[in-house]
This record gives C-alpha cells, structure tokens and sequence, in this order.
C-alpha cells in the first residue's frame, strides 16, 4: 500500500496547478489546517503517512498562486469581499471532508479534488473582482484598500485616473430649491478622503468658497435669478490633490405658475346648481304647492269627521229620538194610495180577512 499512498501524495502535489489563492493569510484557515494536522489525521492516517500527506496540503495552500487560465494576468492582490468569499468557501469544504470521517487513501483522494474544485471557484472570484471591483472609479483618484497576497498585508492601491469628472447643467425654477450632489458611487468605498468644498465661480480666475464639510451636497432655497451660474465641487483627500472635480452649470428658470384646483371633497358651483328638468315635468316648487294644498284639505275633512264623531258619542239618545223623528214625519207625509201600494200592503198578513168578520 506504501507505493499507492506515495502516488496519491504526488498527484495532491502536483495535479493541483498551484494559484496563489491568499486564503493562506486568514488566520480561520491556519487554524483549519492546525486542526486537519493535530486532531484528524492523527486518528486517520498511520503516522508515517500522515506527517507526509500534511506538508504537502500546507504548502499546496501556501502556494496557490498561479492560475493559467484567467484572461488578465493575476496582480497577486483582491479586496476583502473576495477574501472572505474565498475563505468561507475554503472552510466549509474542510468541514465536510472532517465531518465524513473518511481516512487513508479515501481522505488523499477526497482532499485532493477538494483543493481542485477551490482553486477553480476563487479563480472566478479573482475574474470578477479584477474585471468589476478592481478600480471601480471611472474619473478621479481613489484610493482602494487591498490585501497583498504576497505578505498578506492589507495597503492602499492608487486608482488615478482624470481628477474632472464632467460638467453637469442643472436646471431650477424660481423660489425652488437648488441642489448640487457631488457624490460618486465608488466614493464610499475609497479610503483617505476628506470633505467636499462647493465654490461659485465668477469668472476664470474668481470663486467663492460656498460650503466644506463632510455632506456632498450643497442646497440653497429660494433661488432667485442672481443664483444662476457655475459652480465648481472638490472632493480632497489625505495625498495630494483632489480626489474629483465636478462642475455644475445651473440655470434659473421662471417661477411655475401654480393654478388652484378645487379638492375633491367640495362640490363646485357647477355641481351644486340643480340639472333643469325638461318642460312635461313640473317644476318642484309647484309639485311642493300641491302637496301642501292636497295635504290641508284631507286634514280638514279628518278634523270635520273627528268632530261629528265626538257629538255623535256624547249625545247618543237625542240623536235615535231625531232619527225615528225624522222617518215618522217622513211617513205621515207619504199619500193613502202610495201606501196602499207599496209591497207591505201586498204582503200575506194584509190580504187575510179579519178572523171576526163574518165570511
């Protein structure tokens, strides 16, 4: 088994192109490896074996510095998001291999296509960062943090670039307000920076300090007409010379004409008038006459009607009297020959003879 062992610790050593991948400079891998070295492998490997497999993953990590297929040349540096993004993904893969318990030639294998498959993720993570991160500031000089793989020490990069960074024309009706943002997106990111100064400037060789401080826009409110003209924006930094130059060329437009529109919660006049009905209806103060009209006169007949009631109930005997009154005056009037006629005196009981006559 000695012969297979020695070759797969040679294929550990020398499959994996080495890349300087500058995970070696974070103390998390050290301590990873430290780990791999006196607690794993120990317990995994037979201790002649084991001595041999270690060295050759320490200096594998350590000189991870070549990669031969990235379109730019690695500088040898990258900022701390790849770094971390390297480390993380370092770390998490060693955990799994130590978590699986495997030992001998399984491990050696396993580990070696580990270091493989990391060497071609932090080569991405190197591609990106040299073609997105790396100088990031289109104008300007910036100043950029970045670790040495190297000596794994952390030192400003000069981005320099043109310190004029365009003229911007800003436009700004009367009595609004003015305001000059001087702020680039990779300005956050630099280091060294100081305070951003906002000058009017007169002429070619005139200007007036307006504002310094840390804020990187300058506002003014209620612009007037004489506010109109250049101004100039400087960005310093702790080296010499300013970080960015940006002009603005601002122009006072005429007040806006504001109009009132009436909110929506209140009618307008228009609204408020009643719509004309058409000539077959009536109008409403006549239909409202009507019904007042028609109203008194049902009121007065249910008062006549109330009132007859009344006298009828509190004097019921004198008015039976007046009735039959009425009807026997009514009878005494009638002719001999019209009662003679009527049908009560054609009645049975009428037309009987009287028991005492004689027959």
């Amino acid at each position: 088994m000695g012969p297979q062992v020695a070759l797969l610790v040679g294929a550990l050593a020398g499959c994996l192109l080495p890349a300087r991948g500058c995970v070696i400079c974070d103390q998390r891998v050290v301590a990873a490896l430290d780990s791999l070295d006196k607690e794993y492998l120990p317990t995994h490997m037979a201790p002649g074996r084991h001595r041999e497999v270690m060295e050759t993953i320490r200096q594998t990590v350590r000189n991870f510095w070549n990669l031969p297929y990235l379109e730019d040349t690695f500088m040898g540096v990258i900022d701390e998001a790849t770094m971390e993004t390297s480390v993380l993904g370092f770390l998490r893969s060693v955990r799994l291999i130590t978590n699986s318990g495997i030992s001998d030639d399984a491990f050696v294998k396993e580990f070696s296509w580990m270091l493989t498959l990391e060497k071609a993720t932090f080569q991405r993570n190197v591609a990106r960062f040299q073609k997105e991160a790396f100088c990031p500031n289109k104008c300007g000089m910036m100043l950029q943090p970045l670790i040495w793989c190297s000596n794994c020490k952390k030192q400003l990069h000069v981005c320099r670039k043109s310190y004029d960074c365009g003229a911007r024309q800003i436009n700004v009706h009367e009595k609004e307000d003015m305001i000059l943002d001087c702020e680039l997106n990779w300005h956050k990111l630099s280091e060294g920076l100081t305070n951003y100064s906002f000058y009017r400037v007169w002429g070619t060789d005139s200007e007036t300090l307006v504002y310094k401080g840390k804020q990187p826009t300058l506002t003014k409110p209620l612009v007037r007409p004489e506010d109109a003209g250049n101004y100039r924006c400087e960005l310093g930094t702790v080296q010499s010379g300013p970080a960015t130059i940006i002009h603005f060329q601002v122009t006072v437009l005429p007040q806006r004409i504001i109009e009132e529109i009436p909110s929506s919660n209140f009618a307008t006049e228009e609204q408020l008038s009643p719509t004309p009905l058409p000539p077959e209806y009536p109008q409403p103060e006549n239909l409202l006459r009507g019904r007042l009209v028609a109203l008194l006169i049902w009121g007065c007949g249910f008062l006549i009607i109330c009132v007859v009631t009344a006298i009828l109930c509190s004097l019921p005997g004198k008015v039976i009297d007046s009735v039959k009154s009425w009807f026997l005056r009514n009878e005494a009037s009638v002719p001999q020959d019209q009662v003679s006629e009527s049908p009560m005196s054609q009645s049975p009981l009428s037309q009987s003879q009287d028991p005492t006559e004689p027959m």
